[in-house]
């Protein structure tokens, strides 16, 4: 995952009944139901309705069309300065602040996405602040809408960090080290998704995950005689 400095409608259903002819006591009666036989049987019927989607019963036989679904609140994109944003916010470390210059000309070293987090008219904004050299997330910050103004309503600069969205939640992703692990092999991550509670981020679903020691161990190589 980039940020973390390791490579690491419905068809409906037709149920067929087959035409069933009802045995009769007179010459009329027979002659009736073999007209309903025939009636129900010749005309490709299956002898019952096909079960689905409602018709509509107007003359005219008129299809009963479907309201289109509707969109979520968060529908209108805008994009934002990412860096502005970080560098105006007070809730970022003076560390991160001072660590976020261009990598080559004018390019930063910052990822952005938009997408509906919080419920708000506007797209949400979150953006990932990482190293230059080796693109290590230093820090994940969620920005809402408030007013004219964006608010920061999530921070976390526990590196190395990376946070996402998914289906409307926040993921947020942490690399844990040991103190004699190299940079390209954790020891494992932490893994917490948040969901917008009432003004807010709670956790929904917190994951540790311990990565094997053998990974990335160098073998020595036994001296020839």
């Amino acid at each position: 995952m980039r940020g973390l400095g390791t490579p690491t409608g419905r068809a409906a259903r037709v149920t067929v009944r087959p035409c069933r002819v009802v045995k009769v006591l007179t010459v009329a009666v027979a002659v009736a139901a073999v007209s309903v036989y025939l009636t129900s049987c010749a005309t490709g019927g299956t002898g019952a309705r096909d079960e689905g989607p409602a018709r509509g019963d107007s003359a005219a036989g008129a299809a009963v069309v479907s309201p289109s679904p509707t969109a979520s609140p968060a529908t209108i994109p805008k994009r934002v300065d990412p860096v502005q944003l970080v560098k105006n916010d007070p809730a970022v470390s003076a560390d991160v602040k001072a660590d976020l210059r261009p990598c080559v000309s004018d390019e930063y070293p910052v990822d952005v996405s938009y997408g509906d987090l919080t419920g708000g008219r506007v797209s949400d904004v979150v953006v990932n602040v990482m190293t230059c050299s080796d693109a290590v997330g230093v820090g994940s910050y969620v920005y809402r809408e408030v007013g004219s103004t964006y608010k920061n309503v999530f921070t976390s600069e526990e590196s190395p960090v990376y946070a996402e969205i998914d289906r409307g939640d926040l993921v947020v992703t942490e690399q844990v080290y040991e103190k004699s692990d190299p940079l390209q092999y954790p020891s494992g991550e932490v893994v917490t998704t948040y969901r917008w509670s009432v003004n807010r981020f709670a956790v929904r679903n917190r994951t540790e995950n311990d990565y094997s020691n053998a990974v990335g161990a160098v073998t020595p190589i036994p001296e020839s005689n």
